[in-house]
């Protein structure tokens, strides 16, 4: 995506992180938006803004917290005392973690800058075009934060208003999971008729039509509505603005960027104000100097002896996703597994070019073949989930029962969709991420008996602890 993300004259907007801010929706001062929200120019920005809050931390910056180091996959670097991380991976997680904070509260603040475009576009004076594909792309960005929080913490507070008094906050408990859910379901409904099936030139990159009905089809296969996500996800197959790239490897190239394949990724850009992407240098091995990537690496996020075993013999997608080794700066091969599907040349620490794919349109015939299985139809998921493997240079699975179709594309997406933030979520959709942490608890250093409480994570305490009256802690914490 070629837009640019405002940083100067609206970052200060629904920023305030200070304790007594209740969920960070409110903005510093009034006085920041008196002459704001006028113009189209205003909202395009603000938009621009809203699609700048994924960037951060607690969004997608470190996604991967949540999404991938709770499952059979990766494990965190340990640094000392430093557990932050590890709490995720072993699964002793404390109310304090500041990843669950961020992962709030960053949250909340994308979520209030959908609200005030929301709220405040119908009275601005512009193309009424332009209008309907703004609150298009707001709903649709809305409705993914969201999805995001359910997923993590359950039952959340349902703000669908911009709040400019801290105080109203403290009106909001924590909103029931089905609920929520409505919602998200309601806004990326509303957001498909009103957004278009592609962007050219400087809008490439923003949600499309597309982006709207494959994260619909998400969630109803989240909510196991499986006829529903069929449908939905049948009209992406069908719209013929995707298709899967020849070579895998070209999905993940910097000069690649927002390809067929692509239907949403979030947009970075190095050499700008905190726009690049920081995986590629968080990622590449400790103490590996520029021997992975210039200005070296942080170790994080690092693939288990499990998932590099998990591959079939000659896969052509373990070279692009991983390692297992490097050659140092004096020749030596060091054994080392760690991530290289966003590898790049960072201008700086932490500044690169890659997009992380949130959807993509492997994930969508994947999921249709999941849809279809679980109503019923194993034999006609089998040419979705062979078209990934042929590309992948692996033989097509021939008949399989509706179990044996579960195992497999469990398998699939494992390895199609490594490292972009699906294994724990897809575990947790499918009822097995218990029984497959459990069988792998001693390989992994699992330090506690897993149930249905360790599905959700812990509300942040400084949440309780601001409003205790309305925001209760999740079982078993």
């Amino acid at each position: 995506m070629k837009i640019r993300y405002i940083y100067l004259s609206f970052l200060m907007l629904g920023l305030s992180s200070c304790k007594d801010s209740f969920l960070s929706l409110a903005p510093i001062s009034s006085a920041n938006t008196a002459t704001f929200y006028k113009t189209s120019s205003d909202m395009i920005n603000a938009l621009n803004a809203s699609y700048g809050s994924l960037q951060s931390a607690g969004q997608y910056g470190n996604y991967y917290v949540v999404s991938e180091i709770p499952s059979d996959d990766t494990t965190p670097v340990l640094s000392g005392s430093v557990t932050d991380q590890d709490e995720f991976d072993k699964f002793y997680l404390r109310t304090t973690n500041p990843f669950l904070a961020a992962r709030w509260s960053d949250g909340y603040r994308g979520i209030y800058r959908t609200n005030a475009i929301l709220d405040r576009i119908g009275a601005v004076q512009m193309d009424e075009t332009l209008k309907k594909r703004i609150v298009g792309e707001s709903k649709f960005l809305r409705a993914l934060m969201y999805f995001n929080l359910v997923r993590v913490f359950g039952d959340v507070p349902l703000v669908l208003k911009e709040i400019t008094d801290p105080n109203d906050g403290y009106n909001y408990s924590r909103t029931a999971v089905a609920d929520v859910y409505a919602q998200i379901i309601k806004d990326l409904q509303e957001a498909e008729t009103d957004l278009p099936d592609r962007y050219t030139g400087a809008d490439l990159g923003r949600a499309t039509k597309g982006a709207a009905k494959s994260l619909l089809g998400k969630v109803y296969l989240t909510r196991k509505q499986y006829a529903e996500a069929a449908t939905k996800l049948k009209e992406v197959i069908d719209g013929g603005v995707y298709d899967l790239l020849p070579n895998y490897a070209d999905v993940f190239k910097v000069a690649n960027k927002n390809h067929k394949e692509s239907i949403f990724d979030i947009q970075y850009k190095k050499g700008s104000i905190g726009e690049g992407n920081g995986l590629p240098n968080a990622y590449a091995p400790e103490n590996s100097g520029n021997s992975v990537v210039l200005f070296g690496g942080g170790g994080n996020n690092r693939p288990t002896a499990d998932f590099v075993n998990a591959y079939e013999s000659g896969d052509l997608r373990k070279s692009v996703s991983m390692s297992t080794s490097y050659v140092n700066a004096q020749g030596i091969t060091v054994e080392y597994n760690y991530i290289k599907k966003y590898l790049d040349t960072p201008i700086t620490s932490g500044d690169s070019e890659d997009n992380f794919p949130v959807l993509r349109y492997a994930d969508v015939l994947l999921m249709y073949a999941e849809a279809l299985n679980e109503t019923g139809k194993p034999i006609d998921a089998l040419p979705f989930l062979n078209r990934v493997r042929q590309r992948a240079g692996l033989a097509s699975k021939t008949t399989l029962s509706q179990a044996e179709m579960r195992l497999a594309l469990e398998q699939e997406r494992r390895i199609e969709l490594s490292f972009e933030g699906h294994r724990w979520f897809d575990l947790v959709r499918t009822g097995r991420a218990i029984p497959v942490l459990t069988a792998k608890a001693q390989a992994i250093g699992i330090k506690t008996n897993l149930t249905e409480n360790n599905l959700l994570f812990a509300v942040p305490q400084s949440q309780i602890d601001i409003n205790p009256s309305k925001i209760k802690q999740n079982a078993g914490y």
